[in-house]
């Protein structure tokens, strides 16, 4: 998708977004009507893409349909899915299909739909610089237009009152495996490029993945049903103790709500860095639809006698790996609970190790006398999404899927990204743009809760103070 050249306008925008993943995405469809609302969108990338390496043939998101960019704060919205496949003609094909959950391939189709056809979104454009100008009380926001069929690229420089980071996440690369990875021509791939070397790994003798989580558990089955019986010559190993079912039960799904988040934000930082770490399954584990999958697999390969020839371990962590002479790579893997230590050699390894939060530092370098941080130097983000920054700053920067630690499992969740976008507009616009459920979980997270969230015919019985 190109971008013809954009004159900026005299008077500053009011929302300047970084970045056009789905989180920003959802926020510039729900800022669309708010005629009021001068708003931006910059993303470097030529055109809207969700994890392309990822998009293998059946897998699903972990979310429900009604979870895309607008629905849970305003079902009425153009930008729905609904709303896309009935503009697409497949609304009664959708409906007899009877299914919750869309593949990915389809959500990603979906958000380039709004992506081509939603105004105000400028990709092909690189955000190099974020300053605050004390003088005119604005943000600075300085880009690249990137090459685009020949053109030499054009610096240029946009003021806003507001600015929303939705830059994402990048690849986690293991420390170990890390010199592998950027190492030309050895075949050590993150599971993020998957799709793009899916044919070579395929014609490898013995392929390693590293990763029993969702993205682990999928390459996995994907590999399985692609190599001959008898001959797979898979290994799949993972840190966690099991290939563990993620999360799924209805209480459970409750901690991807508004009502958690807010709960998660009030708590003191060691008790929310304690959770953020031990509630890995809620986010991290597999599908169980997907480790059947995987199963039933095996088992049909054991149907005319024999094992077939694929190594399932967890509990198990890389702590170094090297090149051998014949190409191969040489793993060196420690058992967690056993101690013991073993070599593994094999033709290829997909790393499936997940993703981390995008630095901002080089990004926000220019703020930084200006943040707030936590005791361990992270960015102190309020509860609605906005940083928090000297008092002296009249203008406010939110951030979108870069708050795991400070509003837990639910940053990352497509589930609250409507919700989130409509926050941060109703923050920023001082007005209730979107008006937001007071109460979302049946589940009372804690002893104290703010009763003015809850409606009055709504409200839970109050609790006795225990008294010591």
């Amino acid at each position: 998708m190109t971008n013809p050249p954009h004159h900026e306008p005299d008077t500053p925008r009011d929302l300047v977004g970084i970045g056009i993943g789905p989180c920003n995405l959802s926020l510039a469809a729900l800022a669309h009507p708010l005629a009021e609302l001068d708003a931006v969108f910059y993303e470097q990338r030529p055109r809207f893409d969700w994890h392309p390496g990822l998009l293998i043939e059946g897998a699903t998101i972990q979310v429900p349909f009604l979870a895309d960019l607008v629905t849970l704060a305003d079902p009425t919205s153009p930008w729905s899915f609904p709303n896309y496949l009935k503009t697409h003609e497949r609304l009664f094909p959708f409906y007899f299909a009877e299914r919750f959950h869309i593949q990915r391939a389809e959500y990603d189709a979906y958000c380039r739909w709004v992506s081509q056809h939603l105004p105000g979104l400028r990709f092909h454009h690189q955000v190099d610089a974020v300053h605050w100008n004390p003088e005119h009380d604005v943000f600075e926001v300085d880009y690249t237009r990137l090459d685009t069929q020949g053109d030499t690229p054009a610096l240029g420089r946009t003021h806003t009152r507001n600015i929303v980071l939705g830059i994402g996440t990048t690849p986690r690369v293991p420390d170990a495996l890390r010199p592998l990875v950027e190492a030309p021509g050895v075949p050590v791939i993150h599971a993020a490029d998957y799709l793009d070397h899916r044919a070579t790994l395929l014609t490898a003798g013995h392929i390693t993945v590293v990763g029993s989580g969702q993205s682990g558990a999928e390459v996995f089955l994907d590999l399985l049903r692609h190599r001959p019986t008898g001959h797979e010559k898979l290994h799949w190993i993972g840190r966690t103790e099991a290939f563990a079912p993620m999360e799924y039960s209805k209480l459970g799904l409750e901690h991807f709500t508004p009502d958690y988040t807010r709960y998660f934000h009030a708590l003191a930082e060691p008790v929310r860095d304690r959770l953020t770490t031990a509630q890995w399954q809620l986010h991290k584990g597999i599908d169980a639809n997907t480790l059947a999958a995987i199963h039933d697999e095996l088992y049909l390969r054991t149907l005319n006698g024999g094992w077939p020839d694929a190594v399932l371990t967890p509990g198990v962590r890389v702590r170094t790996a090297g090149r051998l002479a014949a190409g191969q790579v040489e793993l060196h893997l420690e058992h967690l609970q056993q101690g013991a230590r073993s070599r593994l050699t094999t033709d290829a390894v997909v790393l499936a190790t997940g993703y981390r939060e995008r630095p901002l530092g080089h990004l926000l370098a220019g703020l930084d006398p200006y943040l707030r941080r936590d005791s361990s130097e992270r960015p102190r983000i309020g509860e609605d999404h906005r940083l928090v920054l000297d008092p002296s700053v009249t203008g406010s920067l939110y951030v979108q899927n870069a708050e795991l630690h400070t509003h837990g499992v639910g940053a990352p969740d497509l589930g609250l990204t409507a919700w989130r976008s409509a926050t941060i507009l109703n923050s920023l616009t001082g007005k209730e743009q979107y008006p937001l459920p007071t109460r979302t979980a049946f589940t009372t997270f804690g002893l104290q809760q703010p009763a003015a969230r809850m409606p009055h015919a709504r409200r839970a019985g109050q609790l006795t103070p225990l008294v010591e």
